[in-house]
């Protein structure tokens, strides 16, 4: 075999480390339907199938754990897991996470209140006293963290969140506008929820994985086998089984509070 062939199988199997070593890639990702999330045992979602695909294709075999988003974050930082999947990108985080050219998907983070005691705003200070529904290790931007005008409070899921909501326990919750409504259908609680049309943020969802050896190249495979994928009609079928495409109308009625502030499916500190 000439040398330049033998350099560049090596560099494949450096790269797929994990793969070379017998081993799946171990990914972990929190339920985020319709992204992804697990339905009689079988995980299921826009990304999840899309990154599966995308795999396949790859060649690579992936051990996939659903945990809650915190534990996630805390087995990437200590080497338990190689990557995540449906992680925002983030500037701190370079250092030790590698993010592919091409995003998985694109979300718009809203508010959800209660018809019994409607607060449509446009505005963070219309939020003036009132009592914020979250979500554990998530990072939201600045300007929604350290405001004082309203009290954050944690939910330890999004079911959780949608409950305290219905009973008056919150006044608002934040979270992705696809999962808020898919949860309404699933928590059968339509009637008695509104979506609040300002959009608080927009963000890119990833699939990223742990800087080790070779990992950079796994990183532009998956990006160019993954942009590659999304041109194709089975793409846009799977889109629309998930309702990838907002409502137009709906769309159109929303505004955005700054298209600076971004609300981060991350956090630098662990548990």
């Amino acid at each position: 075999m000439p040398l330049i062939a033998q350099l560049l199988t090596l560099l494949l199997f450096t790269c797929l480390s994990c793969t070379a070593r017998g081993e799946k890639l171990r990914i972990v990702t929190e339920p985020w339907a319709p992204y992804v999330y697990e339905e009689n045992g079988k995980p299921l979602g826009l990304d999840y199938e899309t990154t599966a695909i995308v795999f396949k294709r790859l060649g690579i075999e992936v051990e996939w754990q659903f945990l809650p988003w915190k534990r996630c974050l805390s087995m990437l930082e200590t080497g338990q897991a190689d990557g995540a999947l449906d992680i925002f990108h983030s500037a701190e985080r370079d250092a030790t996470l590698l993010y592919p050219s091409e995003p998985l998907s694109e979300v718009e983070f809203v508010m959800f209140y209660a018809n019994q005691r409607p607060h449509p705003f446009s505005t963070l200070e219309a939020l003036k006293g009132l009592t914020i529904g979250t979500s554990p290790g998530y990072l939201y931007s600045e300007d929604f963290s350290s405001s004082t005008l309203f009290t954050r409070e944690p939910a330890p899921t999004h079911e959780a969140n949608f409950g305290k909501l219905v009973r008056g326990r919150i006044d608002l919750l934040i979270t992705d506008r696809r999962v808020g409504q898919h949860l309404l259908d699933e928590l059968d609680i339509r009637d008695q929820i509104t979506e609040n049309p300002t959009i608080i943020s927009h963000q890119s969802q990833f699939l990223a994985v742990r800087r080790n050896a070779g990992m950079d190249l796994l990183v532009q495979r998956f990006g160019a086998e993954l942009k590659r994928f999304k041109r194709e009609p089975a793409y846009a079928e799977l889109s629309a089984r998930y309702g990838a495409n907002p409502d137009p109308v709906a769309r159109a009625q929303s505004t955005s509070i700054s298209p600076a502030q971004t609300v981060e499916q991350q956090e630098s500190g662990a548990q």
